[in-house]
């Protein structure tokens, strides 16, 4: 069975930096795209970044969240992390982890994902 755990949440302050980390089990991760979503209270859920495996692993991201975040992954422990810088207030909301089987694609859809944790929540305060 596929499971994915993510970690790192919790009440951070406006401006400091956050590290998120999703740890992925089961056969054959080593082989999907992992990718980050991130959801707020009334809204879609939106996508974030993520690293495919086609040839080598590729980081793929959200125009609008380059340059403040970063997204990597270590294959040996089939773990994702999410860096985001200088935290803002509209950064409010759960972020879940995602595995799409098809590693060879770059995907930013929900609907292409096949597994999800069950995220951890970031709450920014000023």
């Amino acid at each position: 069975q596929v499971r994915l755990v993510e970690s790192g949440g919790g009440l951070v302050q406006i401006g400091e930096p956050l590290i998120l980390s999703c740890a992925a089990t089961g056969r054959a991760v080593n082989t999907y795209t992992l990718a980050w979503f991130r959801q707020s209270s009334g809204k879609d859920r939106e996508f974030v970044a993520g690293v495919n495996t086609w040839r080598r692993l590729s980081a793929y991201m959200e125009e609008s969240l380059q340059g403040r975040f970063l997204t990597w992954r270590d294959n040996t422990k089939n773990t994702l992390f999410l860096q985001i810088n200088s935290l803002k207030s509209e950064d409010t909301a759960r972020y879940y982890c995602a595995a799409d089987e098809n590693g060879g694609r770059q995907s930013r859809n929900v609907g292409d994902f096949d597994y999800w944790g069950q995220g951890t929540q970031v709450t920014v305060s000023s």
